[in-house]
């Protein structure tokens, strides 16, 4: 059986290559794999950290393309400084890419379909052109364009605050400076626990208990009926869970 989320950590010491995720529909007829739809939460920045998400102005896919061969493809999308709490929403057909300096959570779908889209003229260790998907993502890529591809929340202390809910994943964001309980009995799924700043002991409804620190995931079974949440200095966890 496979678990339906990957986490990850993402500490980007370079810019990272320009992608794109197919939907489940595409993903299934051309690999017999989901998709992917993810979210970012920027856990740190260094000053002028960047990443880039989505389509500045319309293009067609064929523009698309030339601008691939003419190295300009990173003038077509959009790009924003970033900062620790920042939150981006990456559903499937969504061009991106992560700028150095950011270190990223990133939840997921579980697939390893990427299609690469431009890797800034890189070289492998054999000295070839690293190989780009581009017929491949022409077609999986979503050209519309938003005003604004970041993902607004208002973040408080010691409640849980929804970030992102989509039909693969609902991430909720909590900052505690103090005990907390936290309830599952209704809920049917499991529980990740990500630690994103911070340490703190976490004891389930069966008594079992563990410490957990900046840069530690948390599975908790479907099974745990709730959560009490201790803080030895402010803690910041992402939950995900699947409805």
């Amino acid at each position: 059986m496979e678990f339906p989320l990957l986490i990850k950590f993402i500490d980007a010491r370079q810019d990272l290559s320009i992608q794109v995720h197919p939907d489940d529909t595409l993903a299934w007829e051309r690999h017999q794999s989901k998709g992917k739809t993810e979210m970012w939460y920027v856990v740190d920045a260094d000053n002028g950290a960047r990443l880039r998400s989505g389509f500045a102005k319309q293009v067609t896919p064929e523009e698309y393309e030339q601008s691939i061969a003419d190295n300009t493809i990173t003038d077509l999308l959009q790009e924003y400084d970033i900062h620790k709490g920042d939150l981006f929403f990456l559903p499937a057909g969504r061009i991106h890419s992560i700028g150095a300096g950011a270190f990223i959570a990133e939840i997921q779908q579980t697939s390893n379909i990427t299609y690469r889209i431009y890797d800034f003229n890189r070289l492998d260790d054999k000295g070839n052109p690293r190989e780009l998907h581009t017929e491949l993502s022409k077609d999986a890529i979503d050209y519309s364009v938003l005003p604004d591809y970041r993902t607004a929340y208002e973040a408080c202390n010691d409640e849980l605050v929804p970030l992102v809910s989509c039909d693969y994943f609902t991430t909720s964001l909590l900052k505690l400076t103090k005990p907390y309980e936290m309830p599952l009995d209704n809920l049917d799924s499991f529980v990740i626990l990500i630690c994103t700043a911070g340490n703190g002991t976490i004891t389930d409804s069966k008594g079992n208990s563990t410490e957990i620190r900046q840069g530690e995931s948390l599975l908790v079974p479907a099974d745990v009926t709730g959560l009490k949440i201790e803080t030895n200095e402010k803690l910041e966890l992402l939950t995900s869970w699947i409805d």
